[in-house]
């Protein structure tokens, strides 16, 4: 099982440093998305785990969350890679659909969806499922590359003798939509990407 930890976490350093060989810092940036989002109160849940980059930045600041994604072999990448530094217990993975989520009216506080719009057939419904999982004081904090940010990701997919598929809803489209819904948006933004922090308006900021 150790050789399994270690074989997935020199998988995991040998993407990393495809990223940083194009200028992207990965751990740095996850940490922006991190600070961006503070206060972090209550029930955390990332919507999207992907390989698990944002998962082991929130359990590198020693949080516990729950973490989803509807991809299996995405989410025992993740898994591995957070036994590896042996902080696999703060994390509670689970399968799921963003379309149909299993999770309880306002079961989270703080919900982070981390470079997963782009990649969504039907972004607005895995929206809606967000919000219906939010607590009414609760914020979710959304991140997608900018430009910059997609030219990377092209040029680092090209390596690989794949192409970066890219949906035709943006961050902005959904910052509207969320706005539409009764949410004020916090922007930010880092190199790298673009960051959205929505809240109720009649939440304290």
């Amino acid at each position: 099982m150790r050789k399994t930890v270690v074989e997935n976490h020199n998988r995991y350093l040998e993407r990393e440093a495809l990223y940083k060989s194009f200028g992207y810092d990965v751990e740095k940036e996850r940490v922006s998305i991190i600070e961006q989002a503070r206060p972090l109160r209550g029930k955390i849940l990332e919507a999207g785990t992907g390989k698990g980059h944002f998962a082991l930045a929130l359990a590198k600041q020693g949080h516990k969350f729950t973490t989803f994604d509807i991809s299996e072999k995405e989410q025992k990448f993740a898994r591995l890679n957070l036994e590896y530094f042996g902080l696999s217990h703060l994390a509670d993975f689970r399968i799921e659909n963003g379309e149909h989520l299993s999770f309880k009216d306002k079961s989270f506080d703080v919900i982070f969806s981390v470079n997963t719009i782009h990649h969504l057939l039907n972004p607005y419904k895995f929206i809606d499922q967000l919000t219906r999982a939010l607590s009414s004081e609760g914020k979710i904090i959304l991140s997608d590359f900018n430009k910059k940010g997609f030219k990377i990701m092209e040029k680092i997919h090209a390596t690989e003798g794949k192409k970066h598929e890219v949906g035709k809803t943006t961050l902005p489209d959904i910052n509207k939509y969320l706005k539409s819904r009764g949410f004020n948006i916090k922007k930010h933004r880092t190199n790298f990407q673009e960051i959205s922090v929505a809240y109720y308006k009649a939440m304290k900021k």
